[in-house]
């Protein structure tokens, strides 16, 4: 009987999900020539051949494949026994690693942080601001415990196997005018429609802030917006807004309580809003992972009354 080396078997799960041995020495703090050395051990533990030349590369061959599906089940099983031995015992101590989206980062993250502290002295959290295409392959691999991601609207993201999300808080989200722009003379609602001709800030290219910028403008508005400034870093944004005269679409934890260069308005055609979601792996989780998560959850109840 083959007794299998953990740590080699994650390897090759995250050589099957990053592609590459650099991808995977980078991700773990590894040289390649060391990752490629624990893969051929690993080789001679199977007794079958797990990679192939490809090109400059190597690929894993359907022996590789089918080991690193059944690695999955097994770091599963070994991350969920661990997690059942710390309850047992009762201990609330070890490294919870996250992650999150500027603003969730920023009212959630860092606030569930200092509790922690104070609440577990001897728990090490690592907090990492991020969005969750960067964070689900480190999420999956066991590199990260738990990511704060979002949805806009009506498109929920996709749910990937083996990966738990949870419902943790919901907003509205606010046009941000330049305080002199015409429309922001009066307090009432903002018509997208309106602002066809305006200059856009959103997130980059491919996140789902932007998405929901652009989706809104054609859906609502009736237009293609014309989204010159791009960046992930919501107070970047609003900037943006003071300096150039520019407007964007913002959820409420992303808004300054009050600025007098700013106009925030509701969009007038359609309530539009954004839901924070907490994405886990499927495992139940270690004492300090629900005792951050159970942070993490508090501090979103407290933000709920100010912002209905």
């Amino acid at each position: 009987m083959v007794v299998w080396d953990l740590r080699r078997l994650r390897l090759l799960r995250e050589l099957a999900e990053r592609g590459t041995l650099g991808a995977v020495a980078t991700a773990l703090g590894y040289s390649p020539s060391a990752v490629s050395q624990q893969l051929s051990a690993l080789e001679r533990e199977a007794g079958a051949r797990l990679l192939e030349k490809a090109g400059r590369g190597v690929r894993l061959t359907d022996a590789g494949r089918l080991l690193a599906e059944h690695a999955d089940v097994l770091l599963a099983a070994a991350e969920a026994a661990s997690a059942d031995l710390a309850a047992l015992a009762g201990e609330v101590r070890g490294t919870v690693r996250a992650g999150g989206l500027q603003s969730a980062t920023r009212r959630l993250l860092v606030p569930a942080v200092a509790r922690l502290r104070a609440e577990h002295p001897v728990v090490r959290a690592e907090v990492t601001e991020l969005e969750l295409e960067e964070a689900l392959p480190g999420l999956r691999l066991g590199a990260m415990d738990l990511v704060i991601s979002d949805e806009w609207g009506d498109h929920p993201r996709p749910r990937p196997a083996g990966l738990r999300f949870r419902p943790l808080h919901a907003e509205p989200l606010h046009l941000v005018l330049p305080a002199a722009h015409p429309l922001a003379r009066t307090p009432g609602p903002v018509a997208l429609a309106d602002l066809r001709h305006e200059v856009w800030a959103a997130s980059a290219v491919g996140t789902g802030h932007h998405d929901m910028v652009v989706g809104s403008c054609r859906s609502i508005g009736g237009y293609e917006p014309d989204v010159r400034h791009r960046s992930n870093d919501s107070d970047v944004q609003l900037d943006l807004v003071r300096a150039t005269g520019a407007v964007a679409l913002l959820p409420a934890l992303a808004l300054p309580a009050a600025d007098p260069a700013l106009a925030i308005r509701a969009v007038a055609e359609a309530p539009l809003g954004r839901r924070l979601v907490v994405v886990l792996r499927a495992a139940p989780p270690a004492p300090a992972l629900a005792a951050f998560l159970a942070a993490v959850e508090d501090e979103a109840r407290r933000l709920r009354p100010a912002d209905r």
